[in-house]
């Protein structure tokens, strides 16, 4: 990666409405939002993100709309930007989070990143209040729903363990189907006992 070339960058004008266009305030230090994202309340901290970027006129970094300019000295104020957003999202992550992700190489990646991993088991919560609301009489589909509502809440439990659970986490996943969170929970602590006392088995 060839070090962007500061005097180049500087003899361009670039327009406050260009997305390329960075203000003295913009610094990789700052907080774009107020709420750390922990592995909890996904959609909340994605909206105030969201929003935060586009009042910066930094969401093209983000959702691919950025006409990127391929040629120099573009190209370094590109990655300039690129690298200030990655910070400002960096900077809302709990630092176990921000571990996993840190090495992600453009701010787009990493937010699709965070997204696969936690916007599936963070729309459980959405979803409970439609299950909620089916009628009794539809025993098939209230069953299937029912289980699919266990299955998010499984998965919300397991994105909420820490690193050292990873295999057991991963194994759990691959179950077809899910277990119960009970089932799983039994499984972990079982895993943990064979941790704990390897030469003893029941």
């Amino acid at each position: 990666m060839e070090v962007p070339n500061t005097s180049l960058i500087q003899n361009i004008t670039i327009d406050s409405l260009n997305p390329l266009y960075l203000h003295l305030s913009n610094h990789p230090g700052m907080i774009l939002v107020s709420k750390y994202f922990d592995g909890n309340g996904f959609g909340a901290w994605k909206r105030a993100t969201t929003i935060a970027l586009s009042a910066k006129n930094k969401i093209g970094f983000i959702n691919n709309t950025v006409n990127m300019p391929t040629n120099q000295p573009y190209l370094a104020l590109l990655k300039r930007c690129n690298d200030i957003v990655k910070s400002w999202i960096l900077n809302t992550l709990n630092h176990d989070i921000r571990d996993s992700v840190l090495y992600a190489e453009t701010a787009q990646i990493l937010w699709n990143e965070l997204n696969s991993r936690y916007s599936q088991a963070n729309s459980a919560r959405d979803e409970l209040n439609a299950i909620n609301s089916i009628p009794s009489c539809a025993c098939g589909a209230a069953h299937a729903f029912a289980k699919r509502e266990e299955d998010q809440r499984l998965i919300q439990f397991l994105v909420g363990l820490n690193p050292s659970y990873d295999m057991i986490r991963s194994n759990i996943l691959m179950m077809q189907p899910l277990p119960s969170i009970d089932n799983a929970y039994g499984i972990l602590i079982q895993e943990e006992n064979t941790e704990r006392n390897p030469h003893h088995h029941h």
